[in-house]
Order: structure tokens, then C-alpha cells, then sequence
């Protein structure tokens, strides 16, 4: 699709400031604790796929997410919980103890990719508030009606692009009501709340997706956990919720208690309301992760998780060489015994990234190859307190128990690519690393039509809070529907 591409490069200066303006304001935001807003950027040069390739990521996400939950369980079963429960905090740790067992359903994850050659490498798996189906559907949807309108394709036929292109929101809330009624006997529920916390950072991103399900037919209302009451069930301000989709981090509970919010995550799949998205913090921790690697070249490892030969095949194909960071013999990633796995990558920075097993926003993310530059340094020194060579990094992580430990894993070779970035007053040339990640559910009888997300950054750890921006993420089928209106013009 370039010829589409170059007509979106020459077109943009004309409609990249009212694509800026409407996505801001339909909620791609991040919102600040006092409640103001700032854009997230949205580029007007979007990752154009098939279809067919969208679906077969997110065939592979759900074996990749399905395999994860399965490891994490083998290994709080097992002899040694603590490797994963070690990492969490004591709220996390207490609500993973209370429901692990009977967490077999998770309504949507997130796997996170670099790509590569055109060959997506799954970097983690999100399982704790897998978030940005609404920032993704606010992005595709704005790109197409302002490109659409810009090129003249006729009004009448923008819902069936929207159709062609794919909807998350419509998967969430699918995967939700198929979850509940596995729950419920077939039953649908009558009221969905979207419990948040007050100026939740992508609070705007909830109350798109909230708008969306009352379109879809529910009774939804975004609620926070300080209004939340009930003897028997979830009620807000004297409404009774049948079913519970959460976007909380547990953390944010140990900052702000909520005692009854506490005491009903406990409870999996939920007595008082149903909610099919647990805390489940062992899942994505990254050591988690790393098992799932290891299981290649350990059978006993993939047997005691119970992975299935699909999902190992899935492991074999999209997942780069990942370990727990620790002195002691190993596999290295070109399949060789080594005989310290520490020294081994301290000898090759280029070759390895180094990650907090469980932590927030990249802000523990070592890239060997960035020794050197202020990104590394400004990382290092915020969280040792001076400035370390790659050795001396790799002796410290090896060492360090904070969150779990760390993590290495063979970085994923990605370039940036040149991108223009709308602002309401301008569309600016930039340089970004672009992710794609994938959405899938784990443990209903059949997954929901899921699409993806694509983040672009300047740094090559990408997160939208911590800076960054959104790619529209558009079929093939679309972007030639759109090329034709412009060439019929």
C-alpha cells in the first residue's frame, strides 16, 4: 500500500490538524491526577495490514496468553511460588494466593510486539489491565472518517469501513457478556460498571469504551471504588452491577485503601458481580515469561505447565530467547550450555535487554546496545543512584530481588521508521519505534473477532504515558477503499 501512503504523506498538512482535534476529543487523552488532559499525538501515516495477518496475530496471542496463565499456575502450585509471588506487592500477594486457582479465565489480554523482517516478536504478556482497546478504536475510527471525508469517499459508507476495519471494543465487550454467561447459565447481565479509579489516567479511554457498550445495548457507567458498597452485591450510589469490568491496578488500592473493593477482588469469578479480568499480577510477571522460553529446551518445564504442542510452537515462533537473570548455568540463546548465564550476557551488551521482572512503565528497562547514551544513563541512575557500566549493571540486576529480580531477554532488532505526527496547529515529521500488540482472551468457548494496537516512540522502550503516540491501525481492504476515492477524484 506505499502509493496509499504517499498520498497520505502529500494530503496530511490539510487533514492531520482535524485528525489531531478528533481523536483528542474522543478521548485519546492521557488525564492528569487533577483531572486535565493532554493529548496523546496520533499520526496520520497508519500500519496498514491484511486482515487475514490482524486475525493470525491474534490466533498467536491466544496461544501465548493461554500458555503464560498455564506456567504461572504450574508454578504457584509448585514447589517454589514464592519465584513468582516474590515479586508482588502484599495486596498483589494476597489476592493472587486467594484466587490462582480458580483464575482459569482471562477475558482480554495483551501481547506486545516489536516486528521484524515482518516477523512479530512477542516481548511481554499483559494480564493486569491490558489496556488500550478504546485508544485503538479512537484512533482507527477518527483516522478513517477524516481521511474518508478529506478524499470524499460518500458518508453513507463509512460504517461499513468501520465494519471492514475492525472493532476491540465490540471483542471486549463480546468476551465479557460470553464470559458471564458461562458464569451465569446463559444469562446476559442487565448493568456493567467499568470500576476505576477517579482521574485514572486513561480515564477517557473508559468512558469511550463505556459509551460504546450502552450502543451495544448494556446498561454501562464508568464507577471508582471509594462509591462502591453492598451486602449482596456490587452497588453504586444505590444501583446493583451484574457484571464488573475492572481497570484497576491493585497498587493504586494499597495507595488509596478500599477495603470493600479489596474483598471483592478476592473472590474469582465474583459472588456479589461477576468480573472475568483478575489481578492476576503472577501472570505478567516477566519471569513468567522467561519460563515460557526456558520450556523449549526443558520438557519437564513445559510438561508440569501442561502446554500444549500448539502452544509451544507458538512459544518456538514469536518468542525471543528470555531467562530469569541469575548466576548459574544455562542455555544461551544460540542453543549452547553455558556456564554462567550472568557472565554470558555481560560479555555481549548489544545482543540483550535487561528487565525488572515486575514493574510499571519501562522505567526498568536496560538496553545493552544504549550504554553510553542519556536514555541509559538517566534509567540507571534512577534506579541505582549512580552511573554503572554494562557489566557492572548486569553484576547489580543479577543480585537485585526488588520486584522479583530481573529478567534478560535477546533484544528484538527494530529500526524506526519515519512517521508525521498531527498536533491541532501542525504535522510534524518524527522518527518512531512502533509496536504492534495484539488482544486475545483466555479460557471462553471461542475468542471474539480482536484486532490490535500500534504505539510509536522515540525510544525504543514504547509507552504512551511515559510519552509516545498511537498509530491507526487499518486494514488493507480499508486503505485501498480510500485509495480509490482519491483516485476518483
Amino acid at each position: 500500500m506505499q502509493e496509499f501512503m504517499d498520498v497520505l504523506r502529500r494530503q496530511a498538512h490539510y487533514f492531520g490538524p482535524e485528525l489531531a482535534k478528533l481523536a483528542y476529543e474522543r478521548g485519546l487523552a492521557v488525564t492528569k491526577p487533577d483531572g486535565s488532559t493532554l493529548p496523546i499525538p496520533i499520526t496520520a501515516t497508519p500500519v496498514i495490514l491484511d486482515a487475514e495477518e490482524i486475525k493470525r496475530r491474534a490466533q498467536l496471542s491466544a496461544k501465548l496468553a493461554s500458555a503464560t496463565l498455564k506456567m504461572a499456575r504450574a508454578v504457584l502450585a509448585g514447589e517454589d511460588p514464592g519465584r513468582l509471588l516474590g515479586a508482588l506487592s502484599p495486596l498483589e500477594r494476597t489476592l493472587a494466593e486467594r484466587t490462582w486457582e480458580q483464575s482459569r479465565t482471562l477475558a482480554t489480554t495483551r501481547v506486545d510486539y516489536f516486528v521484524s523482517a515482518g516477523r512479530p516478536w512477542a516481548l511481554e504478556v499483559n494480564a493486569t489491565i491490558p489496556a488500550m482497546q478504546g485508544y485503538s478504536d479512537i484512533a482507527a475510527r477518527s483516522f478513517i472518517e477524516v481521511v474518508a471525508r478529506h478524499l470524499r469517499y460518500p458518508e453513507k459508507g463509512l460504517a461499513a469501513l468501520h465494519t471492514l476495519n475492525g472493532n476491540n471494543a465490540l471483542a471486549l465487550y463480546r468476551a465479557l457478556l460470553d464470559g458471564y454467561a458461562a458464569e451465569r447459565d446463559g444469562q446476559l447481565p442487565d448493568t456493567v460498571a467499568l470500576l476505576c479509579r477517579k482521574n485514572d489516567a486513561q480515564v477517557t479511554e473508559l468512558r469511550w469504551l463505556c459509551e460504546r457498550f450502552r450502543e451495544f445495548g448494556a446498561d454501562a457507567d464508568v464507577v471508582h471504588p471509594e462509591d462502591v458498597s453492598g451486602e449482596d452485591s456490587f452497588t453504586v450510589r444505590g444501583k446493583k452491577y451484574d457484571l464488573v469490568y475492572r481497570h484497576l491496578f491493585v497498587r493504586r488500592l494499597e495507595q488509596s485503601p478500599a477495603p470493600w473493593v479489596e474483598d471483592f477482588l478476592g473472590t474469582v469469578p465474583g459472588k456479589k458481580a461477576v468480573f472475568l479480568n483478575p489481578p492476576a499480577s503472577q501472570v505478567e510477571v516477566k519471569t513468567t515469561f522467561a519460563l515460557l522460553s526456558q520450556a523449549l529446551t526443558e520438557p519437564a518445564l513445559a510438561d508440569s505447565a501442561g502446554l500444549t504442542p500448539d502452544e509451544l510452537e507458538a512459544v518456538r515462533a514469536a518468542v525471543p530467547w528470555t531467562r530469569p537473570f541469575r548466576h548459574g548455568p544455562g542455555t544461551g540463546p544460540d542453543g549452547a550450555t553455558v556456564d554462567d548465564v550472568v557472565a554470558r550476557v555481560s560479555e555481549e551488551p548489544a545482543r540483550f535487554v535487561l528487565k525488572r521482572a515486575w514493574d510499571y512503565g519501562g522505567k526498568a528497562v536496560f538496553l545493552g546496545r544504549s550504554v553510553g547514551t542519556v536514555p541509559y544513563e538517566e534509567r540507571v541512575k534512577g534506579a541505582y543512584g549512580e552511573s554503572l557500566t554494562w557489566a557492572q549493571l548486569c553484576a547489580r540486576a543479577a543480585t537485585d530481588t526488588q520486584g522479583g529480580g530481573f529478567v534478560v531477554q535477546e533484544v528484538v532488532d527494530t529500526q524506526p521508521e519515519d512517521h508525521l505526527l498531527c498536533g491541532q496547529n501542525s504535522v510534524l515529521p518524527t522518527s518512531f519505534f512502533v509496536d504492534y500488540s495484539a488482544y486475545a482472551s483466555v479460557g471462553l468457548s471461542k475468542q471474539p473477532a480482536w484486532g490490535g494496537v500500534c504505539r510509536g516512540s522515540m525510544s525504543e522502550i514504547v509507552n504512551i504515558v511515559g510519552g509516545g503516540g498511537v498509530l491507526p491501525l487499518i486494514t488493507t481492504e480499508v486503505a485501498a477503499k480510500l485509495l480509490l476515492a482519491w483516485k476518483a477524484l
